[in-house]
Order: structure tokens, then C-alpha cells, then sequence
């Protein structure tokens, strides 16, 4: 990891939205069934190509086309859980950043067997869960029921850190306040909206964004921060626009991420967004 801080400005993330454009990479996902289609809208709506190719033999050879690659945990069959780890392998022999969405780590033994088989054995560019799985992933207390978070965390920002330090990556914990973290600094990351949280999958939707940043920006951590920002400006702007409930709102949100281009982005006020804490 770079010792250098990387550059939060309305220009830096207008750019790196243009680069998403520009490269216009395929993002590969295994993910779960529940936010599927909502996945691949977001991915096209940020200027790339999503593709949901899961098959144990087919997935690691998609891997071969994609700019990035991104773990769903969400689904625990058996095929599924041998496509993770066989797509996760091949793409670190190709060098296609792959990305971790550690769902309902904690929640089950088999779960939690599978995210430290993954672990082992897939080096990520940026690992992203909510506070309950970041904690349960870096082996501190935690507490999540089924696949969402419940407790304090007080300590996240450190805890993010240490896990990120250890698997030697990029780490986003998703909350109120989302925290983005590398082995050497963590940063508060303060974009968002309270509807976020009335809608299931924005956790999953912040995964494949994550992805696509990282498929295009050749810094994990630039990438990390200007995506977890990016998204929690969208959901600022989604609230913004009529709505009658959280239905609405999620149309809102794609829609809003659609319209949030490199152009709208170079006149965001987005210097304060970003706090380095540790």
C-alpha cells in the first residue's frame, strides 16, 4: 500500500467517474439472488458492463474478460461457495482486482468457515461489509442477525484498520458513517441518507460500486474512497427527489447514481466529506 494520501476533491472524483467511462470495464459478480438485477442497473448506471456469470466451471473463466470481480457471500450453496473461491483464485492469477462483500460473516459457522477459507486463499483489492461483519472478520466482538449489523462498534475505525492491515488491503465498513481503511490510516467518510437504511441491498449496491471503482482506478484506496463517497452523495441526492416511500426511493437511487456524472461531480463541495481519523 502507498504511503501517500490520496486526493479527496470534487475534481479527483469527477475524474475517477471519467475513468470509469472511459475504461468501461466488465464487472463480474457472484452475488445473491435478492439484489441481483439491482447490481447489474447500478453497474451499467456508473458507466460499465455488469455481467452475473456464477457457474463453478464458467465464472473463473469469465474472469479472463473482466476489469474486476466482486464476492457476494450472500448465497451458501455448495456451487456457489466453489465458484467463490475458484474465481477469487483466478483472477489474482490474471491481476483483476477482486473484491470481498463478506455478507452475514458471523451469522453462521458456514459462513464464517467460508469467508476464512476466502481469506486464505484470494488476495482482495478492498474488502466491504457493515460494522457487524468487518468486526467478525477481523476476529472482534460482534453481533449480526441473519445478514445485518446490530450493536456498537465504537472502536470500527480501528478495527477496519487492523483488518486491512492484516490482509493487506483496503477495507470499507458500511454504517452511519462509513469508514474506508487501509494498514497505514483510516477515514470517516460522512455522505449518506437514512432512507439508505430503509432499503434491503444498498450494502450490495455499495459492493458492486466498489467493484467498479476499482476496475477503473488503479489505486484501491482512491478507488475505495471515491466510491463509498460517491455512493453517499447519491443517496443524499435520491432524497432530494418526490418519493412515498422506500419503493420510490430506490428508483430514485438509480436513477441518481445515472445522473451523477464527471460534470456534476466537479461542482460537488465534497472537501469536508472525507476525515482522516487514524
Amino acid at each position: 500500500m502507498s504511503n501517500a494520501r490520496p486526493t479527496v476533491s470534487a475534481d479527483a472524483l469527477s475524474a475517477s467517474l471519467a475513468a470509469i467511462r472511459e475504461v468501461e470495464p466488465l464487472v463480474q459478480h457472484l452475488t445473491n439472488e435478492v439484489t441481483k438485477n439491482d447490481l447489474a442497473q447500478i453497474t451499467l448506471h456508473w458507466g460499465a458492463l455488469p455481467v452475473m456469470s456464477d457457474a463453478p466451471d464458467e465464472a473463473p473463466e469469465m474472469a479472463e474478460l473482466a476489469g474486476g470481480v466482486l464476492l457476494n457471500t450472500g448465497r451458501m450453496s455448495e456451487s456457489n461457495i466453489a465458484a467463490l473461491h475458484n474465481t477469487g483464485r483466478k483472477a489474482n492469477e490474471l491481476g483483476v482486482p477482486v473484491v470481498l462483500d463478506p455478507v452475514g460473516m458471523g451469522a453462521t459457522p458456514t459462513r464464517t468457515e467460508v469467508m476464512e477459507s476466502l481469506l486464505r486463499e484470494v488476495d482482495f483489492a478492498a474488502i466491504k461489509g457493515n460494522y457487524g461483519e468487518i468486526s467478525a472478520l477481523a476476529g472482534a466482538e460482534a453481533e449480526v442477525k441473519g445478514v445485518e449489523s446490530v450493536g456498537e462498534y465504537d472502536d470500527i475505525a480501528a478495527t477496519a484498520r487492523a483488518l486491512a492491515d492484516s490482509a493487506d488491503t483496503v477495507v470499507v465498513a458500511s454504517g452511519v458513517t462509513d469508514v474506508v481503511a487501509d494498514g497505514q490510516g483510516a477515514y470517516r467518510v460522512s455522505a449518506g441518507h437514512e432512507m439508505m437504511g430503509e432499503v434491503v441491498g444498498t450494502g450490495c449496491l455499495l459492493g458492486s460500486t466498489l467493484t467498479t471503482f476499482c476496475a477503473s482506478v488503479d489505486d484501491p484506496l482512491t478507488a475505495a474512497l471515491h466510491g463509498t463517497l460517491a455512493f453517499g452523495v447519491v443517496g443524499e441526492r435520491a432524497a432530494d427527489l418526490d418519493r412515498n416511500g422506500p419503493a420510490s426511493y430506490r428508483i430514485n437511487f438509480l436513477d441518481s447514481v445515472w445522473n451523477l456524472t464527471p460534470a456534476v461531480a466537479a461542482d460537488l463541495a465534497v472537501g469536508d466529506r472525507v476525515e482522516h481519523v487514524l
